[in-house]
Order: C-alpha cells, then sequence, then structure tokens
C-alpha cells in the first residue's frame, strides 16, 4: 500500500485504488484528504477508506470513533457531503438490512419499548443538565427571537402553548415528557393541569422533583399503556420530540391513542424531526449507538396514519433551528466534558462529538427536517389561526 505522510495526516497515492476513489468521492462535495480547511479530512488509519466504503454512514462515523480519522468541523464536512448526495454513491448493507427487517418486524414492539431508555435517556440525569437547558428540553428550540439555548427552549415551550391554545384549568397530556420541561412550563404560565408519560426512570425521577406542588403528575410507562391506564380525557395533548421512537408499524396505532384520549373540542400538537422521502427512516450507526430502535417518518406517512383521524390545522417546519440548537448542545457537552471525562472516557467522547455535529450537518444540509403539526379531531370551528411567531 503507497501512502505518504503530511503533517495533517495520510494522503493516498494514486497506486492505492481505494484511497484514490475515496479521495474522487469527496471531492465531489470539496473535501480533501489531507486539506488544511475545516472541513478536510485528515486519516490517521489507512484502512478508513476500505472501512467508509464497504459501510457507508456506519463506516465513516465508527471510524472516527476509533481514531481513525480527524476533521476540525464535522458538522461542515457532514453538510457537504450530503448537499453532494454522496451517501447515495456508497452502498451499506447494514441500511439495506435495517430498511428490509423495519418492513418485516416491529423493530419499536412493546417489549423493545424501553431499550432506548436504558441505553440512552438513563445516562445520568447530570449529564444531560450539564448539556441542555434549565428546563431540560431535548428537542429543537425555536431561535426567531433567541440569542441563547435558554432563550430558545423558552420560545419553543411558549410556541407550543400558544399553538395549543392553552387556557387556565385546561388539562394536557404530554406524551413522551422526557424531564418533564413544557408540563412544568405549562403548569407554571398558562394555569394548566398536566400529565407526562416518559419511559425512562431517571427521567420520571428527575421530573417529579422539579414539579413541585404544581399541578404536574408524571406517569412511567410506554405509550401504549395510555390505552387502557387511564379513563382521563385531556383538552390538548402534545408529543415533542418522541414520536421518532414510535416506528411506522406503529404509527396508526399512535392517531388512535392520541385521538380516544382527546376531546372532541380539542388539539393535539405533534414535534418530531423527519425525513424528504418515504422508505428508509434508519440510520444503521445512529440505531446501534444512540437511539436503539429509532425511525424517522416523512411528512406523507405521518399524514397517511392520521387520515380519518385528525383535521391537519397547520405544519410548520423549524428544521433549520435544529442546526443551532445542535451547536449550542455541543458547545455545553465540550465545555463540560472535564467533569465526565473519568467517568466516560475518550471513546464515549468522540462518539457524542460525533453524534451532535453530524446530527447538525444533517439539518444544515436541510436533510432532515422538523415539523410542528397542530391536528384536531374534527376541525377548528372557524379555522385555525397559527399564533404570531
Amino acid at each position: 500500500m503507497d501512502i505518504r505522510a503530511t503533517p495533517q495526516g495520510l494522503t493516498a497515492l494514486p497506486s492505492e485504488p481505494r484511497l484514490e476513489r475515496f479521495r474522487q468521492l469527496l471531492a465531489k462535495a470539496d473535501i480533501e484528504i489531507g486539506g488544511l480547511r475545516p472541513w478536510d479530512i485528515q486519516i490517521h488509519d489507512p484502512e478508513t477508506a476500505r472501512r467508509v466504503l464497504a459501510h457507508g454512514s456506519l463506516g465513516l462515523a465508527e471510524s472516527y470513533v476509533d481514531g481513525w480519522w480527524d476533521c476540525a468541523a464535522v458538522d461542515d464536512m457532514i453538510d457537504r457531503i450530503l448537499r453532494a448526495n454522496l451517501q447515495d454513491q456508497v452502498s451499506s448493507p447494514e441500511s439495506l438490512l435495517l430498511a428490509i427487517e423495519s418492513r418485516l418486524f416491529n423493530r419499536q414492539s412493546l417489549a423493545r419499548a424501553w431499550t432506548v431508555a436504558r441505553e440512552h435517556y438513563d445516562l445520568g440525569n447530570e449529564f444531560f443538565a450539564a448539556m441542555l437547558d434549565p428546563y431540560m428540553v431535548y428537542s429543537c428550540g425555536y431561535w426567531a427571537n433567541a440569542s441563547d439555548l435558554a432563550a430558545a427552549q423558552e420560545a419553543k415551550l411558549d410556541l407550543v402553548c400558544r399553538k395549543l391554545g392553552l387556557q387556565p384549568g385546561m388539562k394536557l397530556l404530554d406524551i413522551g415528557c422526557g424531564w418533564g420541561g413544557l408540563v412544568r412550563f405549562a403548569a407554571e404560565h398558562y394555569g394548566v393541569e398536566c400529565t407526562g408519560l416518559t419511559n425512562s426512570r431517571e427521567q420520571a425521577t428527575f421530573a417529579e422533583g422539579k414539579a413541585g406542588k404544581l399541578p404536574v403528575h408524571i406517569l412511567l410507562g410506554d405509550w401504549r399503556c395510555l390505552e387502557t391506564g387511564t379513563d382521563t380525557r385531556f383538552d390538548r395533548i402534545a408529543s415533542v420530540g418522541m414520536f421518532e421512537h414510535v416506528g411506522h408499524t406503529n404509527y396508526q396505532r399512535f392517531f388512535e391513542t392520541a385521538r380516544a384520549l382527546l376531546n372532541p373540542e380539542g388539539s393535539f400538537l405533534l414535534h418530531t424531526i423527519g425525513k424528504n422521502h418515504r422508505g428508509k427512516g434508519i440510520d444503521p450507526w445512529i440505531e446501534k449507538n444512540i437511539f436503539p430502535n429509532g425511525e424517522l417518518p416523512s411528512l406523507g406517512e405521518i399524514i397517511d396514519a392520521g387520515e380519518g383521524l385528525f383535521v391537519v390545522e397547520d405544519v410548520h417546519n423549524i428544521g433549520a433551528d435544529y442546526d443551532r440548537t445542535l451547536m449550542a448542545w455541543h458547545q455545553r457537552f465540550e465545555d463540560t466534558w472535564p467533569n465526565f471525562a473519568d467517568r466516560y472516557g475518550d471513546r464515549f467522547h468522540r462518539m457524542w462529538r460525533y453524534y451532535l455535529l453530524s446530527c447538525a450537518g444533517g439539518f444544515r444540509a436541510r436533510h432532515n427536517q422538523l415539523w410542528q403539526m397542530v391536528l384536531s379531531p374534527a376541525g377548528v370551528s372557524g379555522g385555525y389561526r397559527r399564533p404570531l411567531l
């Protein structure tokens, strides 16, 4: 193998076909091996090219976590890769197998529902508190008039409340409440009686502790437990950053459950990451290392699942704001990492850095979207009016 060392890393000579092919592929996105720009890649292990060409996004991510390559601005690099559609030019057997498996089996079954809580959300409340805002909101912020993460998340929470038209005395259900930021905010600022549902024990403990004397009740369980676990009907329902864990097999059942729990004159706000096209919505690296059993919906798949159950009153895409949210999380993650380095180790550090920055690049490229949808059982009388943004 003919490899030339440079101060920045390894540069392939034309005599190594895989490295040369990798170089040519990256050149389509104006990314250089051994280049000096922030988005250029510095290769430390010559097997990087083989791994990426054989395994696509999984090979790219895992080789980074293993320390085989570096990049000063992973977010910019991923943005360029996606805008150049390089992901469609490298086959990935893992992606194909996941796509087939997701069509043959219910990967988000009740038996598997607790996996993501154990492997991701239960990493530790201290860890997430260091990365997130004071309300512990782990979803896209709203940056229209915000200059920092805390303001962006409060603006998002307030936007959700205003889109739902919350009034004192109403009953709000938050399906997938996380650490309870929305239910606490709604109870504090809108006088609403709130119920939050999470399948993470760490989140439930934190949310209950923060609620204090507020009219907030936290349930621990999967969303399917709501089908038989309560006779309460709610004036409003929200689900913010949870639908990504439902899976296409269960989309219609999810909407049926929400419809059954909602008063006839109520409304439902769904806040979810989404993909641009139907079909494959599972990234093999994210599925393996970050969000087990996760699956992104397309807008059409959401509409299909809710047909006959809800009227779509409003669709608002704030996906570009997720880029800024993820970069803010990344900055806080890096700033506080010395407090967690001994506990989690260098490999975890590289894994989470890649997760946050690659996702930021995905939203920057508009490869992923973030939709807030307002739905009603039979249509809002006189029409729905989106509040001023």
